[in-house]
């Protein structure tokens, strides 16, 4: 009996356990639940007052005119995470509210000549000068005395007046003000400098007010320091996250902001590298670029850059114009990085991850560089790499000189102008096709150095032979088959030096040394030209021996041997002459044409006269 109420009661014991276990996870999921509904709302109800989507983007300093948008849910920004401002600390500056002042007048208040320091708009690159400034090492051969006890940096990373100091991928040193949204370049240790870039911050956004421009909470400033016309001053540009532009509170005009790209004129050609919800502009990538630290990495952000790659990647395999501005190898290695940022995202897309933020900022700005270069979006938009927006120019001139250059040198030039005019369109480097032509042309010199150098010893050893002393005319071709055979040698080893020097990696020098070579006496022609002196003063080079060798055959033979070469020094002119015939659009078949054309002419016009004669 004893054994059945021990029972009974440990099975009570352990049903009331049960009862408080489940009644306490109850009540943690109930609490959980109520907290995520009151959380949603808040979100929905900040969603809605801080909405400001307009329908006309525009990269201007114009005033906003605010929309909401009922149903539109909020989209995922590489823009810093807000930080939570601390007791006794400045909060996060918003133009539509008075703002604290970093340097305030005696009053409290600051004025606009109280700023002292004048405020130029910039944009992210190339006048975010980093990779220009040129900060020099001491060059001390003395080792550095380390303190003993544990190495301590705190007082050289230490955070100087608000700012936090935060190290590039690349390495470069900036600074960030998390409460204030500041990014810049500049030392903030320095006390002369913090002064400055302060008084900067609180005009800029002194400025941004009284222009009335709304900024939102998530919007970043960017200062750079910079000299003009011996004057010092500050770049600066707002970065908007959630519209994806940068801007200013002025107006401002630049061929920079353009790429220097001719024929901008729509709005919506600025914005058209506006992908909707995920992707940004070029410039704001650059700012991501040039700021990448603090920022998680959205899943969708990655999903959409691994889109844009596998487009390029399938257009490089079908087609033969692809707009691509990378290679197929390149392409495909682009590929296979995205795809390992996207497996990295799914389990920390809320983490600091500074390093795949600027793969993901550079590859995409690269990508919509190229749509912007493209005109994508526009009516007259660039749908294949040969195709020029500008309308056809008279590039492959036919005038009587380049006629005839082209028929000395054997139709090589025509043939390299039209290969330039394939890499070169609207005065824009075709990178992938650059690296290709140039590859065919290092190997083409290659050979002709080779040939060249046997032809060398050709004529050297002709020369050597005593019956062609005696000829003076197969002389004087044989010096001039050398001569010629020595020159393509040299410009191939020249030419070749120059392309490995410096026009072989580098776009921008390429694109420099296209847009002087097309601004010269005879334009590109003159670089086709210039291509074309190893193929054709080789083939001069064999031509002059040919005609050295026939003249002692010709001249010290007698009639059977005679009798027997002509007609095969007969056919192999022939069949030397009929490609370079076919280069130049010189067919048999044209000049059947021309001459049954002729011979039907003359007989109609014998037949009109006749019947004149007859009626008179």
């Amino acid at each position: 009996m004893r054994g059945g109420t021990s029972y009974i009661r440990m099975f009570i014991s352990w049903l009331r356990l049960t009862f408080k276990t489940t009644a306490f996870r109850s009540y943690r999921i109930l609490l959980s639940g109520l907290l995520r509904v009151i959380r949603h709302y808040r979100f929905l109800v900040n969603g809605q007052e801080r909405s400001y989507w307009e329908q006309g983007l525009s990269l201007s300093s114009q005033p906003v005119t605010v929309t909401n948008r009922v149903g539109l849910t909020a989209f995922v920004t590489l823009a810093v995470p807000l930080a939570e401002a601390p007791l006794q600390s400045q909060p996060v500056m918003n133009i539509q509210m008075p703002t604290p002042e970093l340097n305030q007048g005696p009053n409290g208040a600051a004025s606009g000549q109280s700023f002292g320091i004048n405020l130029t708009p910039i944009v992210p690159e190339p006048q975010v000068s980093r990779y220009e400034r040129n900060v020099h090492i001491q060059d001390k051969d003395e080792a550095f005395e380390i303190k003993k006890g544990p190495l301590d940096c705190s007082e050289e990373l230490a955070v100087v007046a608000g700012w936090e100091p935060l190290t590039h991928p690349e390495g470069a040193l900036f600074f960030y003000h998390p409460y204030q949204r500041v990014f810049t370049d500049a030392d903030i240790r320095d006390p002369g400098t913090a002064v400055k870039i302060g008084k900067a911050v609180e005009k800029a956004y002194e400025e941004a007010r009284n222009a009335n421009i709304f900024l939102h909470s998530s919007v970043e400033l960017a200062l750079e320091l910079i000299e003009q016309d011996g004057e010092e001053m500050c770049g600066y540009y707002f970065v908007d996250h959630g519209r994806r532009v940068i801007f200013w509170f002025e107006d401002y005009k630049s061929d920079l902001l353009m790429c220097n790209i001719r024929g901008v004129e729509r709005k919506s050609h600025i914005t058209l590298l506006y992908l909707p919800r995920f992707t940004y502009h070029d410039f704001d990538r650059r700012h991501i670029e040039l700021f990448p630290n603090k920022r998680p990495l959205p899943e969708d952000v990655v999903t959409k850059l691994k889109e844009i790659v596998m487009h390029a990647h399938a257009e490089n395999i079908t087609s033969e114009t692809c707009l691509a501005p990378f290679a197929p190898d390149e392409v495909a290695s682009m590929l296979s990085l995205v795809d390992l940022l996207t497996n990295s995202t799914k389990d920390s897309a809320h983490k600091e991850r500074e390093h795949s933020v600027w793969i993901i900022a550079r590859l995409t700005r690269l990508f919509c560089n190229a749509k912007f270069v493209n005109f994508c979006g526009q009516p007259g938009a660039r749908l294949n790499v040969d195709q020029s927006l500008y309308g056809e120019s008279n590039t492959r001139s036919k005038r009587i000189f380049l006629r005839l250059m082209n028929v000395m040198l054997f139709g090589s030039p025509d043939a390299q102008s039209k290969a330039l005019h394939r890499i070169w369109v609207d005065d824009t480097i075709v990178q992938p096709r650059w690296k290709n032509f140039i590859d065919r042309l290092t190997t083409e010199w290659n050979g002709y150095t080779i040939f060249s150098t046997v032809m060398l010893a050709v004529d050297i050893s002709f020369l050597a032979v005593p019956s062609v002393q005696t000829q003076t005319s197969a002389t004087l071709l044989a010096y001039m088959s050398t001569l010629c055979a020595m020159g393509s040698l040299l410009v191939s080893l020249i030419l070749a030096g120059q392309v490995n020097d410096s026009r072989r990696g580098s776009a921008e020098a390429v694109a420099s040394f296209m847009v002087g070579m097309s601004h010269s006496m005879l334009g590109l022609e003159s670089l086709a030209l210039m291509l074309s002196l190893p193929f054709a003063l080789l083939i001069w080079g064999m031509t002059f021996f040919a005609a050295a060798l026939s003249t002692l055959i010709f001249r010290t033979s007698g009639v059977v041997i005679i009798s027997i070469t002509s007609p095969v020094w007969a056919a192999i002119f022939i069949l030397v002459t009929w490609p370079v015939l076919a280069a130049n659009d010189i067919h048999i078949s044209h000049l059947r044409s021309w001459i049954i054309e002729h011979v039907s002419l003359t007989d109609s016009s014998a037949v009109t006269t006749n019947s004149f004669v007859e009626s008179v």
